[in-house]
């Protein structure tokens, strides 16, 4: 009986130490979920807000480069290093609305005078101070540029236009943006898979 009674007791502590045990894995395993929260969002948050972000195309301005729900992510900390370029198809805000966005192309620099005539675009600068016609590759040849603009750009602004040059409300309505309105330049396409792509800095040299 004194051995059974033992035995019974011996079979008590070990159950008490096997709790104890998966108590104390259980207490690891959610430890260790909230050391890895912590560390993800460590890297998220700041990834998220401060160095890219992503967008959905909405409407057909920038067709055929960019077409409705395209899924788009833009690098917005490459524009603390270095200068937006012409040929850049940036995000900013709408001039007349900071709560709505607006993706469009970059055509002029500050302290360029753009203008725009008989369907073709004319850069002015300290290059060519009297004139060349901007030639842009990312287009087709049969693209248009329509309107009787001219603009001189004060050293903050750039002149931005759609692609699709006929249906888009762009610098020739509402007038440059300025660079603080900009959210940063467009880097990887995301979406649909079969058009995936990461875009190339063009550097659009005259």
């Amino acid at each position: 009986m004194r051995k059974h009674n033992v035995d019974n007791l011996d079979n008590y502590f070990s159950q008490e130490n096997d709790d104890s045990s998966m108590v104390r894995s259980v207490g690891e395993f959610i430890l260790e979920i909230v050391k890895v929260v912590i560390i993800s969002l460590a890297f998220i948050i700041p990834v998220r807000y401060f160095l890219i972000q992503p967008f959905y195309v909405k409407g057909a301005s920038m067709e055929p480069n960019f077409y409705d729900r395209d899924y788009l992510i833009i690098n917005e900390i490459g524009y603390r290093f270095e200068a937006p370029q012409r040929g850049d198809a940036i995000v900013f805000r709408y001039p007349k609305d900071s709560k709505q966005y607006f993706i469009k192309r970059i055509i002029g620099l500050p302290g360029e005078k753009i203008r725009i005539k008989n369907d073709l675009i004319y850069v002015y600068n300290e290059i060519y101070p009297q004139g060349t016609v901007l030639e842009e590759t990312y287009l087709d040849e049969s693209v248009k540029t329509a309107g009787d603009k001219e603009v001189l750009l004060e050293k903050d602004e750039y002149y931005v236009l759609g692609d699709n040059r006929n249906f888009s409300l762009d610098s020739r309505n509402f007038g440059p943006v300025t660079r603080d309105s900009f959210i940063g330049r467009t880097w990887i396409r995301g979406w649909p898979f079969n058009r995936a792509e990461v875009f190339k800095v063009l550097g659009y040299n005259l």
